[in-house]
C-alpha cells in the first residue's frame, strides 16, 4: 500500500490517493478538489481508480467529486444520502468492505457532522475533521461535542498507539501521540 497526500489550499484540506500496488487499484479519500497533479499520479501508475471514500459532507472534503466522475467511474462510499448518486453506497454505523484489494474498515463518529466516518486501512486511519493532531473537529453544541469526544475516546483511542491517523486537516498524528498530548480529549 502507497499513500500520497494532496494538500487543497481550498480550505486547507487533505485528500490522499491510497494505491494497492499487486492490484494497480486505487481508493482517493475526500476529494476536496482535483488537480492535473493528482490524474497524472492515477495515471502513470496506472492506477484503475475503484473507489472514492467521503469522510462527511462538508465542501472542503468533496467538492472534486464532480470531476472525479466525469473523468472516472469510482463507486463513492459516503454516509450521508445528499452525497448520493447512481454510483454511490450509503454506509452506516461501523463495518468492513472490500475495496481495491483492501480491507477498509469504517466507522460512525457523529459529532462533528452527524455523518462523520472514520476509515481504515492496515495500519492507517483516515479521520476526516473528526480527530486531528492535537484537537478534533468543531462541533456545533454542547451534545455533540460530548458525543464526539466520546466516540473518539471509545473507537479510536482504543486502537494501537501505533495506528497512524491521516487527518482532513492539519499533519499526520498516531493513536499513541493524541492519547498523550491532544488537549480535547483527557483519555482515562
Amino acid at each position: 500500500m502507497k499513500i500520497y497526500f494532496h494538500l487543497n489550499i481550498h480550505g486547507f484540506s487533505n485528500t490522499y490517493i491510497v494505491t494497492n500496488e499487486e492490484t494497480m487499484q486505487a481508493i482517493i479519500i475526500d476529494p476536496g478538489v482535483i488537480t492535473n497533479n493528482m490524474i497524472q499520479q492515477i495515471e502513470r501508475g496506472p492506477y484503475n481508480l475503484t473507489a472514492c471514500l467521503i469522510t462527511h459532507n462538508h465542501t472542503t472534503h468533496l467538492q472534486g467529486l464532480s470531476t472525479l466522475r466525469k473523468i472516472y467511474n469510482p463507486k463513492i462510499y459516503a454516509a450521508d444520502y445528499e452525497v448520493a448518486g447512481v454510483d454511490t453506497v450509503v454506509i452506516k454505523g461501523d463495518g468492513v468492505i472490500r475495496i481495491a484489494g483492501f480491507s477498509v474498515g469504517y466507522m460512525s463518529i457523529p459529532g462533528h457532522s452527524s455523518d462523520s466516518m472514520v476509515f481504515k486501512i492496515g495500519r492507517v486511519m483516515f479521520t476526516g475533521d473528526t480527530l486531528t493532531a492535537g484537537s478534533y473537529g468543531s462541533t456545533n453544541n454542547t451534545y455533540a461535542e460530548r458525543t464526539l469526544a466520546s466516540n473518539i475516546k471509545l473507537k479510536l483511542l482504543s486502537q494501537q498507539d501505533d495506528i497512524e491517523v491521516l487527518p482532513g486537516h492539519g499533519p499526520p498524528t498516531t493513536v499513541g501521540v493524541e492519547k498523550q498530548f491532544n488537549i480535547k480529549i483527557q483519555y482515562d
